[in-house]
């Protein structure tokens, strides 16, 4: 996996060796075939001689194949440069916070943030704030909230108004409309170390050794 810690010589993370290799093979495929087509032309029985609709076809296959790989080169390099301006937008993210799934949360400054992501409306929404252990220490009633990102801090008191002692959290979030579930995504803030390529394409390096996928952020800070 390749780590960068800002966007430049992000290009040097991709090399031209797939297109040059597809190219290669390409040549390759024409010399195999016509060497075939020409040695098959040269032994032919002279009484039984190849029909030209025969020779049509093969040139025609050969066409076909030399199409499929054009496209093929041309759609690897669409996605090697789809990489590597996704990698630099990437890295203009850290230093960032970034709202992302996930359901931890922590009376500290910018580790307070509750965010949830509704598949529709609801009329009514509360978020349950849980201790380690499971436990309730607060519950939140949001009301109504649209439908979409929502984004809330919570006050670091628990349900009895004293503050909560430091330490990991997490929320739940409950939402219903007409009486009926409303499904949700737990969203939470991180902030950006850095940005990797790996074999599951752009992902983020959060703070607490956090990595997410780069498509998985909802909202910048």
């Amino acid at each position: 996996m390749t780590t960068v810690q800002d966007a430049s010589n992000v290009s040097s993370l991709f090399g031209a060796g797939a297109a040059k290799a597809t190219k290669n093979g390409t040549k390759e495929t024409e010399d195999r075939f016509l060497t075939l087509l020409v040695a098959q032309m040269k032994n032919q029985d002279p009484l039984n001689p190849l029909d030209n609709a025969q020779v049509t076809s093969q040139l025609a296959q050969l066409s076909t194949v030399q199409g499929i790989e054009n496209m093929n080169t041309t759609l690897q390099s669409l996605a090697t440069s789809m990489g590597v301006n996704q990698m630099a937008q990437a890295a203009n993210l850290i230093g960032r916070a970034v709202l992302v799934p996930g359901d931890s949360i922590s009376p500290a400054q910018m580790e307070d943030v509750i965010g949830f992501d509704l598949s529709r409306p609801a009329d009514k929404v509360t978020v349950d704030i849980l201790d380690a252990g499971g436990g309730v220490v607060r519950s939140l009633d949001l009301g109504p909230r649209e439908d979409g990102v929502n984004v809330l801090a919570w006050d670091g008191l628990t349900s009895n108004g004293a503050a909560a002692p430091d330490g990991a959290y997490s929320f739940k979030i409950n939402a219903a409309q007409g009486g009926q579930p409303v499904s949700s995504t737990a969203l939470h803030l991180g902030l950006v170390n850095s940005v990797s390529q790996g074999s599951q394409g752009v992902q983020l390096n959060l703070a607490g050794n956090e990595s997410v996928s780069y498509a998985e952020i909802r909202q910048i800070f």
